[in-house]
């Protein structure tokens, strides 16, 4: 007689399970507690979101583009938006995209898992920070490729540590320059031109993440390492930090045209194209309104969460508990004491109503480690001292051990 299993695990993929499911998004479910006071998640203020003036946009859709809005639509995305994001960020940097080098996507999420799909076999090298963003970690973790870490300084990149990882072969090297998640940091000038001049030779993708560009709160702007300056640069952005997160619209702008073509083939399979009716939405509001006026509202909010959550730090915490000073963005990085793991202060943590993000899951190799990011965006200046001052009397705990 013949037997049958119904084992799940013998049918799936060795990418799947490959992929680490997302630390954060437990974390947010253990931290849904309405007492607990979370510094876990990545959330913008809603505060930020303008949500009378979306809700006109949404009428004059309706009224202007009619069963367009709600039609299927080129893979590339509509040309409206696409114009709007090459002029902006001509106007910003002095650059000569068009419409032709954009591709609006579900999110820059999806641009993660697009990247992996197109550019990576098992096996393949791709070069990202020491520590990165965990969900780009997930989404490349897809294509089981050898990940090269390279150590983040005050200045970007550890460019002597970036040659040996280009030396050991990558196809794709993944940096987020401005207000890096996890730890807040962004490359200096100098920094950016070491970069630069380290990759300007190399047969290899530039992909810089810049979801918070737009919100510096303190410094200039700088140029992109790779964008328009380099022959495979990527520049990835989002509406999800500047306008609203649940449309779940994002984009890329690339000069390399082969690049996009295959990225295209890659979404077009995925999901056909981005939600026409939000892309409509998104780009009747950036015409009816001045961005730059609705991100000094935001901009001037972060600076104040920021500080209330850096001034809390240096008032409470142990002085062997270290912390970066961001420039913008929405997180900061905390580095313990070395033999302190934060994945077992964080359940004792929890138990005082205080949720973080260890920082495991920004690593790609397991190891113990003695960090945590905190996000300052979604509390309250109140909240967050209150907050912090309940973490340092837990980290006080742990250290006197």
């Amino acid at each position: 007689m013949q037997t049958h299993t119904t084992d799940i695990d013998i049918l799936l993929s060795d990418g799947i399970k490959a992929t680490p499911p997302s630390f954060v998004r437990s974390i947010l479910k253990a931290a849904s507690d309405p007492n607990v006071t979370s510094f876990a998640g990545g959330l913008p203020n809603p505060i930020s979101f303008p949500q009378e003036d979306l809700m006109e946009s949404m009428r004059r859709v309706v009224e202007k583009q009619g069963a367009n809005a709600f039609q299927y639509s080129v893979t590339a995305g509509i040309p409206e938006l696409r114009r709007w994001i090459a002029d902006r960020y001509n106007h910003r940097f002095g650059t000569d995209y068009t419409e032709e080098d954009v591709l609006i996507t579900t999110g820059s999420q999806q641009i993660l898992d697009l990247l992996g799909k197109t550019l990576l076999d098992k096996g393949d090298g791709v070069i990202v920070e020491k520590p990165t963003y965990l969900a780009a970690i997930q989404a490349f973790a897809m294509q089981q490729p050898v990940f090269h870490q390279v150590e983040l300084t005050d200045e970007g990149l550890n460019i002597d540590k970036l040659n040996e990882a280009l030396d050991k072969g990558a196809k794709m090297i993944y940096m987020i320059p401005n207000f890096q998640n996890p730890t807040g940091l962004t490359y200096s000038a100098r920094g950016r031109e070491l970069v630069r001049e380290a990759l300007k030779d190399r047969n290899i993708v530039v992909v810089e993440d810049d979801p918070y560009g737009e919100l510096r709160f303190e410094g200039d702007s700088l140029p992109y390492i790779g964008g328009t300056a380099l022959p495979h640069g990527v520049i990835m952005g989002s509406f999800s930090k500047t306008v609203t997160p649940g449309m779940r619209v994002g984009y890329l702008l690339t000069k390399d045209h082969e690049l996009l073509r295959n990225l295209s083939i890659a979404k077009e399979a995925a999901d056909l194209h981005t939600n026409v009716f939000a892309q409509y939405v998104i780009v009747d509001y950036l015409e009816h309104h001045d961005l730059d006026e609705h991100l000094v509202k935001i901009r001037d909010l972060y600076r104040t969460q920021a500080k209330a959550m850096t001034d809390a730090m240096e008032e409470f915490f142990p002085e062997s508990v270290q912390f970066t000073k961001p420039e913008g963005g929405m997180f900061l990085w905390v580095t313990l004491p070395e033999g302190i793991r934060s994945m077992d202060l964080f359940p004792k943590a929890l138990e005082q109503n205080i949720a973080f993000v260890p920082g495991d899951p920004f690593y790609p190799e397991p190891g113990a480690y003695s960090t945590m990011r905190l996000n300052f965006t979604n509390a309250d200046e109140e909240t967050i001292r209150d907050g912090i001052k309940r973490l340092a009397d837990v980290l006080a705990s742990e250290l006197k051990g």
